[in-house]
């Protein structure tokens, strides 16, 4: 019962530490690229994400390595942990929406949607949507690294497909973390609003279900996949890497330099004198490139561990294709309505929305 207990609350107790490392420890301050509503000015953040992230790091294998917890102690107590950080996401989420006043929808839309655009706590020290994504990731982190010693733990060492998911893993949060700045560019900040889809999805699905590929395959034998094709499966991931942040990347510097050259390519833009659309680079070759980009990564992840026939893992890359394409109709149908004619001169120089020369 105990140990049940103590599971229950673990990520209560690891959200604490991570939001007490995220306000205490350095940061720098950034202005973003969205505007208070109520000032009209653009806001700003704090960011030290990949600071709280090693910081995070360096405690849980201090906590290991002095025998106050074991390694694997999230693997022990897994299903636990998901229970605390379900009703912990869910209360947020409620805390969140609840006491402001409604968009004119119903309840159960303002509770899932939120209601709130861009809040933020302590002067702006605590933004909710940056402390969101860096809880996520960095409990993610903490997930990762138990059940891979629990793998270790129980076989004597990491067969090289795990070691390689757990590698594209890691190098996703902490390629997220490293370019906060550039994630202020994202759909999620101009378009989305806090509630469950992004208090709950942050704290719960985030943390855990991403973990689903090593959750289902870390009790199982090294396959001895050949290491050719794993090559060829950290290949797939980063081509997906590539697609991601290079679309990412050259917009942030777009908006921020709108002249500067990235990687070679001269922004070419078309206007309507008022608005301005890139066209060209990463954006020419589709609407939302980035978005292949992501679910070829998944799809990388799900292959690397070996066990294409347990079909677990597979929920990985389908979920990306379940977020991004009604995403993606939504984005769409906005930068129609924001854009008008400029929008539809684009669609005809990028015909393709996701994939090029197929969708």
């Amino acid at each position: 019962m105990m140990t049940q207990a103590l599971g229950f609350f673990t990520p209560w107790i690891i959200y604490l530490l991570i939001t007490l490392l995220h306000y205490f420890l350095p940061g720098r301050w950034v202005t973003g690229y969205v505007r208070d509503a109520e000032t009209g000015d653009l806001l700003r953040y704090r960011l030290n994400g990949r600071l709280v992230l090693i910081a995070c790091i360096i405690l849980w294998f201090m906590t290991g390595y002095m025998g106050w917890a074991p390694y694997d102690w999230l693997y022990t107590i897994r299903w636990y942990s998901l229970a605390g950080a379900f009703v912990f996401g869910l209360v947020f989420s409620f805390w969140i929406v609840l006491p402001y006043p409604s968009t004119g929808k119903s309840l159960l839309l303002d509770l899932f949607l939120g209601r709130l655009e861009n809040p933020q706590f302590k002067k702006g020290r605590i933004d909710a949507k940056m402390w969101l994504y860096l809880i996520g990731a960095v409990m993610l982190e903490l997930n990762i690294l138990s059940f891979v010693s629990h793998h270790h733990i129980t076989f004597g060492t990491v067969s090289p497909g795990l070691a390689l998911c757990a590698a594209m893993l890691t190098y996703f949060i902490f390629d997220y973390l490293s370019f906060e700045k550039v994630h202020l560019y994202t759909y999620d900040f101009f378009a989305e609003r806090v509630g469950i889809k992004l208090g709950w999805g942050c704290l719960t699905f985030y943390p855990y279900f991403y973990l689903i590929v090593i959750w289902a395959t870390v009790d199982l034998p090294d396959p001895n996949t050949p290491i050719w094709v794993l090559i060829c499966y950290a290949l797939l991931f980063l081509l997906g890497w590539t697609l991601a942040r290079g679309a990412n990347m050259q917009k942030y510097f777009f908006k921020t330099s709108p002249h500067r050259v990235f990687l070679g390519i001269k922004p070419e833009t078309i206007s309507d004198g008022n608005k301005t659309l890139l066209v060209n680079g990463f954006w020419g070759l589709s609407r939302h490139i980035n978005y292949l980009g992501e679910i070829l990564m998944g799809t990388a992840i799900a292959l690397s561990v070996g066990f294409p026939e347990v079909l677990w893992v597979w929920l990985y890359p389908l979920y990306y294709v379940a977020l991004l394409l009604p995403r993606q109709i939504d984005d769409d149908k906005r930068c129609a309505s924001k854009y008008g004619d400029l929008w539809q001169e684009y669609t005809k120089r990028v015909k393709y929305k996701v994939i090029p020369y197929l969708y």
